[in-house]
């Protein structure tokens, strides 16, 4: 833990002792539990931006926790928006992963990371940042006693081709085949022909902590969001169960996605 880092729990943990309340009656005021409250206060799950703003709101504070929080992020290389959440990825036991669009960053090639980051949205220097960042945190799955991955695809991504970037879908698709017969990876794909489904409404990442605690992940063309608060969480955990369910079994998955790799080296 860093410094700046041990401030800012040092500031929660006087905050509450000021106004007289327990974990437990802490957590119920900001509409979270009381191991929650603690396992932040002792350094074993980082503070995210929802739970400093619902304290701030709850508090009355003026926003002085949300920005300690930014300021303790803008003292990181890793990008502000990527930072929170790769704290929870590298501490998870289990990470349910549910993309629409793209393959999951820890599963990506260099070459694939690359063009996913392509197309005018971030500078050259910006570009070579996050790839760096995104190939770094493949090194989780590497580790002993690795999070177990589960990732489940919509079809369309096998499919989506990267133009002038010829071999590159047959090269990354024949890595994610290789990845998806490792005991803690399981990679399933949701057919094309499966219709409407509930995961249209976009991707989203969930993370099982050591303690049981569940935190997520989804972002859009600006920024990731982390979601923490536990009505969220077991609204999406259900999502996760019905998106599941669509998709096919893991074998029959691996045997779709070599299919697809031919194809894109033909």
């Amino acid at each position: 833990m860093g410094i700046a880092t041990g401030y800012i729990l040092d500031e929660l943990r006087l905050l509450r002792t000021e106004l007289g309340l327990s974990q437990d009656d802490f957590g119920r005021t900001i509409g979270y539990s009381g191991s929650h409250v603690s396992s932040v206060e002792t350094g074993g799950r980082p503070p995210t931006r929802e739970y400093m703003r619902t304290i701030d709101n709850h508090h009355g504070t003026g926003g002085r926790y949300l920005r300690m929080l930014e300021a303790l992020t803008r003292l990181d290389a890793t990008p502000e928006w990527l930072h929170e959440w790769i704290e929870f990825e590298r501490e998870a036991t289990t990470l349910r992963w549910f993309e629409l669009s793209y393959l999951p960053g820890l599963l990506q090639t260099e070459r694939y990371a690359r063009a996913t980051l392509a197309g005018g949205r971030f500078t050259a220097e910006e570009i070579d940042l996050l790839v760096a960042a995104r190939l770094e945190r493949q090194a989780v799955l590497d580790r002993d006693n690795p999070p177990q991955l589960i990732a489940v695809l919509d079809e369309s991504v096998l499919r989506r081709p990267v133009l002038d970037q010829p071999g590159l879908m047959a090269e990354q698709l024949d890595q994610l085949a290789g990845l998806a017969l490792r005991e803690h990876i399981q990679v399933h794909v949701v057919p094309a022909d499966t219709g409407m489904y509930l995961g249209l409404a976009g991707q989203f990442i969930i993370a099982e902590l050591p303690d049981g605690t569940r935190v997520a992940h989804a972002d859009n063309q600006l920024k990731a969001q982390i979601i923490d608060a536990p009505a969220d969480i077991a609204r999406l955990a259900k999502t996760w169960e019905i998106v599941r369910n669509e998709a096919l079994p893991r074998r029959r998955s691996i045997e779709l996605i070599k299919e697809v790799a031919k194809s894109w080296a033909c």
